[in-house]
């Protein structure tokens, strides 16, 4: 069996350092810049540094979309029509780039565990809300042949999640799983562990952060510096025929390399 190649996600300023270790695989690649709203607002030097450093590349790829400052399960209109549009900002950048793929994060957490299920339907009122805000992206990106994929990042129970997409059907509409993420939910909120977070979105995986923790904070650490089991992680990936895309997203972008060396001295990745 062929094993996976990982990419990375890299700020465009740091693409040149790894540009033979990206190119020589047209390794999957994330762009993080354009998930901050000031860039959203004056893309266009981002842009063109990409386009010129990624010329001749063939790889797969996406940005991390906005965030900062709101949750997609806004309810109040006129916040949804800011989200709305920084998300439209977003896409706007994707279809200059030729991004494939863009990063979202989820609103689901811990007092969502608990206390979804103290009113009935509750679970589909906020998935509901989501999909009030997310509706004109989900147009655009599937027009723009763009997957918006949704991101565990305090969510307790994956099928939050998964509830989203299959209320929304649309192709353009995936899961995300970020191995960190999955492992302080599991260690400090009773979550499952991060492997069964994979087994979970099974074939609407579509794009994977990967990063190690102790399970005590969001850590972004090399492969290997933490406690994540990556033998199960990637044992759960060989049954996901979706093609994910698989990023390493570590805080120390000077050491991307080491830690797919990681992964391939596990027998796991190249």
């Amino acid at each position: 069996m062929t094993l996976p190649v990982i990419g990375a996600q890299l700020s465009v300023l740091d693409i040149d350092r790894h540009r033979d270790w990206l190119f020589d695989r047209n390794r999957d690649l994330e762009l993080p810049e354009f998930c901050m709203a000031d860039v959203l607002r004056a893309p266009d030097v981002f842009i063109d540094m990409a386009l010129t450093k990624l010329d001749g590349w063939h790889g797969r790829l996406g940005i991390h979309g906005p965030f900062s400052g709101f949750e997609l399960d806004c309810r109040d209109r006129e916040m949804r029509a800011v989200v709305q549009t920084r998300l439209d900002q977003a896409l706007d950048v994707c279809g200059r780039l030729g991004a494939v793929q863009m990063v979202l994060h989820s609103p689901f957490d811990l007092w969502d565990q608990h206390n979804l299920g103290n009113a009935p339907k509750g679970l589909d009122r906020r998935v509901g809300a989501i999909l009030d805000t997310l509706q004109p992206a989900l147009e655009r990106a599937g027009d723009l042949g763009v997957v918006l994929v949704l991101e565990n990042i305090r969510d307790v129970d994956p099928t939050h999640r998964m509830a989203v997409v299959a209320a929304a059907d649309s192709p353009a509409l995936r899961l995300s799983v970020d191995t960190g993420h999955a492992n302080w939910a599991h260690h400090v909120a009773g979550a499952p562990p991060v492997d069964r977070f994979i087994t979970a979105a099974g074939d609407l995986l579509a794009h994977v952060h990967l990063q190690d923790t102790d399970g005590y904070a969001d850590r972004h650490w090399v492969p290997g510096e933490g406690n994540i089991a990556f033998p199960a992680v990637f044992s759960a990936l060989a049954g996901v025929k979706s093609a994910p895309h698989l990023i390493v997203e570590i805080n120390e972008f000077s050491r991307v390399p080491e830690a797919v060396a990681h992964l391939a001295a596990l027998g796991l990745a190249q």
